[in-house]
């Protein structure tokens, strides 16, 4: 789950990481009322941010032709203005594709002088099974690009998870980032409180990019989260009722929505060939041999290890709720799973919804002849696969024949 920058802001100020003072509102009345509040605080500068789940705000542009989803100002009337032109207006970004999302909400906030942009990330490192702290000198851009073009750049700092961070570990991460004097102890703080916060939250990523080194009227410097960009462990929400009040269904697919009420992890993708697999590591395999044979996977749909026939009766019609389906591929391997429930309930399910789709399954593992027999005993139209490159060649060549007979009877009505 993915939440927007204000929020994960108000978590890393109960955790302690210092953050630009403002908030959040969805009136241009609201926007002027915390702007006038911050001018009297004493803030020199301000920003506007739209709200939304997606980066490059700033470079962004509205349908309507504004240019711009974050700006800065000295004015609370140009604050005002900014957020009229802003609400309830769509925002493409680089991050949204050419449909982009709407603005219902925005941050208004304190902008600090800036005297340098860095980066920094608490993330799980999978390869190793321990959280990963990393760092780097170039912030305020794409971290995949300094990884591609300038890998020297990036600091990064394995933890003990039974252990935790270190604080001579946080001064090692902020030596690194070229910060000496006070800004050494300013930036430990926010390392051990950022890394803190990551941990009590069960969040899978936090990312502030920038993190900067700011400078107050005195000439005073001190480290600062600029930015904020947190995303969390599904499957630890439970624990954290305050974290899935965050949740913007207006930022999710309506798809993926209804497949989380299932505890089905799903993803929409741009082909017509549509999975249903069991794992996650099969279900990428399984759009990889797709593309393989020169098909397109329409999605990404894990309906784990051990799903009912409830599960994938919702999976199936899922699936079918999206129109650029042609056809669907089933590959199932029965570890826990049962073989013959997960056949039960695609017998259930292509009989409920009336599928006139081409459908090919392929089984094995646990269970499976019991399995098999229930699909050849349904009397539907169901193509076995002995092998995943079967199944995927099947479906897909079932799929392109089914395309050259429409477009052939296009042709012939023209």
């Amino acid at each position: 789950m993915n939440i927007h920058e204000y929020q994960a802001k108000q978590l890393f100020k109960q955790f302690g990481v210092a953050v630009p003072e403002g908030d959040p509102c969805d009136t241009p009345e609201e926007a002027r009322a915390i702007a006038d509040r911050l001018v009297a605080g004493g803030s020199e500068m301000l920003v506007v941010k739209s709200q939304i789940h997606a980066g490059g705000r700033g470079k962004g542009t509205f349908k309507s032709g504004f240019q711009g989803g974050v700006k800065l100002s000295k004015s609370p009337d140009e604050i005002e203005d900014y957020a009229r032109k802003m609400l309830g207006e769509v925002l493409v970004t680089k991050q949204t594709g050419e449909d982009g999302r709407l603005v219902s909400k925005l941050l208004v906030a304190d902008a600090p002088e800036i005297k340098k942009e860095l980066y920094f990330a608490v993330m799980l490192d999978r390869g190793t099974s321990q959280p990963l702290v990393m760092a780097s000198t170039e912030g305020g851009v794409d971290i995949e690009e300094v990884a591609e073009s300038t890998p020297e750049k990036i600091v990064k700092e394995w933890i003990d998870p039974a252990r935790g961070l270190y604080p001579y570990q946080a001064r090692k991460v902020a030596a690194a980032l070229g910060l000496g004097g006070k800004l050494i102890n300013s930036a430990s703080k926010l390392i051990m409180a950022t890394y803190k916060t990551w941990w009590e939250c069960d969040a899978s990523m936090v990312e502030i990019n920038p993190l900067c080194i700011i400078e107050d009227s005195d000439g005073n410097q001190s480290i600062m989260a600029v930015d904020a960009k947190m995303s969390f462990d599904d499957n630890a929400l439970y624990r954290h009722q305050d974290i899935q009040d965050m949740r913007d269904l207006a930022e999710e697919a309506e798809l993926e929505i209804e497949a989380s009420k299932f505890d089905l992890n799903y993803i929409k993708l741009d082909g017509n060939i549509a999975c249903l697999v069991n794992g996650a590591g099969l279900a990428m395999a399984t759009m990889d041999i797709i593309k393989h044979f020169g098909g397109e996977p329409a999605n990404f749909l894990d309906v784990g290890g051990g799903a009912s026939k409830e599960q994938v009766a919702a999976a199936f019609k899922i699936i079918l709720s999206d129109p650029n389906v042609e056809g669907i591929l089933v590959n199932i391997f029965g570890g826990i799973m049962d073989c013959n429930v997960i056949a039960t309930g695609i017998v259930a399910a292509v009989k409920e919804t009336g599928l006139k789709l081409p459908l090919v399954v392929r089984l094995e593992g646990n269970n499976v002849e019991a399995g098999k027999q229930t699909l050849s005993e349904s009397g539907l139209t169901i193509v076995t696969g002995e092998s995943m490159a079967d199944a995927a060649q099947k479906i897909v060549a079932k799929v392109a024949a089914d395309s050259g007979e429409e477009a052939a009877d296009e042709e012939a009505g023209e």
